[in-house]
């Protein structure tokens, strides 16, 4: 009698524990502080490491006024080599316009990023996100991942995935300030 008893008991302890485990889970699911970035949503400031810069930093506060495109990238990924050329032919075409294109380097040494720079003759800014940190906040997946951001802060667009001419040129029309 007394074996069937202490069984029972165990049995509840263990149901309990389980419960315990899935409302956890439950609640934990739905209180997640979910901070997707969204169009119409102001950009999550950040600073940056800045290369060429003798540890200068940049903040997207910095460029409050301009249209900025905020392009995720890394050396070893293939449609950001290809998207680069196109990247800085619409730098050198519409930074007079008040648009800025940064480049955010997902964790790669400074050498491996300079010599990425040299090879595609890039002049835009090119941050360094050494720990992935603005990554995370910006929740990115896939590369290249860009914002396009217009100058008052607020995400007016993204895309993922490589970028045509065109369509570089149609979202930055969307930013210019």
């Amino acid at each position: 009698m007394m074996d069937k008893r202490k069984r029972l008991w165990m049995r509840v302890a263990i149901l309990g524990v389980l419960l315990g485990a899935l409302v956890f889970a439950v609640y934990s699911s739905f209180a997640k502080d979910n901070k997707e970035i969204k169009i119409g949503m102001q950009a999550p400031n950040f600073s940056l490491e800045q290369l060429n810069a003798n540890g200068k930093e940049l903040k997207l506060s910095d460029l409050k006024g301009k249209g900025v495109v905020l392009n995720f990238w890394g050396s070893w990924c293939e449609p950001c080599k290809a998207e680069f050329p196109e990247l800085e032919k619409q730098y050198q075409r519409y930074k007079a316009d008040g648009i800025v294109i940064v480049g955010v380097n997902i964790s790669e040494t400074p050498l491996a990023i300079q010599q990425f720079v040299d090879q595609y003759r890039v002049s835009f800014p090119i941050l360094m996100d050494r720990q992935s940190e603005i990554t995370r906040i910006y929740q990115i997946g896939p590369i290249p991942t860009t914002f396009f951001i217009n100058k008052d802060g607020i995400v007016q667009d993204q895309f993922i995935g490589q970028m045509s001419e065109s369509t570089i040129i149609q979202k930055i029309n969307k930013i210019k300030p």
